[in-house]
C-alpha cells in the first residue's frame, strides 16, 4: 500500500483553493460538498489544493503551504501532492474513492463506472438505517459476537440487507433483521493450504476467515493465509469438544501440495 486511504471531515473547517478554472471549480464543488470553507489563505485551514497551469509556481505555493504545515494536493502533479483525490462514487454516507496513486486518472474514473454500476441508490439509506437502529440492537443482541454475527448474516449476498441489492424500504429490513435471531450453532470448516499466496484459496475460503470466530493453525501457516482471518477470532491450538458457538477454521498444511476445500 503506497497510501493510507483517509476520509476527512471538512464540515465547517476553511480549506485552502489556489487557482482558477476548470480544474479549480471541480475542487471547489468537492469541497463545498463536503462542507468546507474555501479561502485563499488561513493558518488554521486543514488542507490545501494548489490548480495552477505552471509548475513552477504551483510547487512555490505547495512549499509554501507544507511549511505551514498542511497537507497539499497539486492538480495533476502527484510527486508533488501530499494527499491524492481519488475517482469518488457517493452514496452518503457510504464513499467509495478509488485511486490509482497517480498513475491514470482515466483508469480511476473506469473503475468508478464499473463500480458504480453495481452499488445500487439505497446503499445510503440502508446505511443510515442501520446507524438509527444502533440503540435498538443491543436489548435483542447485547454481545458484539452476537451483533457481528447478526448484521454479517444479513448483509451476506443475497440476504435481507444485501449492500448490492436494492432494497424498497431499508429501515423496515433493518427492523426486521433485528427482530430476528444472532445465536450462532457451531460449525467447523478446514482449509487445506499449499502455498503463501492467497489468491491460491477460493472466494468462499476467504470469506470464512474473514468472518471466522475462532482459528486453529494446523501446521507452518504462511502468515499472508493467516492474516486473512477476522483479526479478533479466537486463536485456538487444537479444536475443541465440544465446539465453540460459531465457525471454527482449521488452516492446515498440506505437505502433499494440494490446496483443496475442506
Amino acid at each position: 500500500m503506497d497510501q493510507l486511504p483517509i476520509f476527512v471531515k471538512l464540515a465547517g473547517r476553511r480549506v485552502i483553493l489556489i487557482g482558477a478554472g476548470e480544474a479549480a471549480e471541480a475542487k471547489a464543488r468537492l469541497i463545498r460538498a463536503a462542507g468546507g470553507d474555501i479561502v485563499a489563505e488561513a493558518d488554521d485551514a486543514a488542507l490545501a489544493f494548489i490548480a495552477l497551469d505552471d509548475a513552477d509556481e504551483a510547487a512555490a505555493h505547495a512549499a509554501a503551504c507544507r511549511a505551514r504545515g498542511l497537507l497539499v494536493n497539486v492538480v495533476d502533479r502527484p510527486a508533488l501532492s501530499d494527499f491524492l483525490m481519488g475517482a469518488i462514487i457517493d452514496r452518503s454516507p457510504v464513499l467509495v474513492a478509488v485511486s490509482t496513486g497517480g498513475a491514470s486518472a482515466s483508469l480511476a474514473r473506469a473503475l468508478r463506472t464499473r463500480l458504480e454500476a453495481l452499488l445500487p441508490a439505497s446503499l445510503g439509506p440502508l446505511a443510515r438505517a442501520i446507524l438509527a437502529a444502533r440503540d435498538a440492537v443491543s436489548p435483542r443482541h447485547p454481545t458484539p459476537s452476537d451483533r457481528r454475527r447478526l448484521w454479517e448474516r444479513a448483509l451476506a449476498e443475497g440476504a435481507a440487507l444485501d449492500p448490492f441489492a436494492a432494497i424498497a424500504d431499508p429501515a423496515a429490513a433493518v427492523a426486521a433483521t433485528i427482530a430476528g435471531t444472532s445465536a450462532a450453532e457451531p460449525a467447523l470448516l478446514t482449509i487445506r493450504v499449499a502455498s503463501a499466496d492467497p489468491g491460491d484459496l477460493t472466494l468462499n475460503q476467504l470469506n470464512a476467515l474473514a468472518r471466522c470466530d475462532a482459528l486453529i493453525l494446523a501446521g507452518p501457516i504462511p502468515p499472508a493465509i493467516s492474516d486473512r482471518a477476522r483479526r479478533d477470532a479466537a486463536r485456538l491450538p487444537a479444536v475443541p469438544d465440544p465446539l465453540p458457538p460459531g465457525l471454527t477454521v482449521v488452516l492446515a498444511w498440506d505437505e502433499a501440495g494440494f490446496c483443496g476445500k475442506g
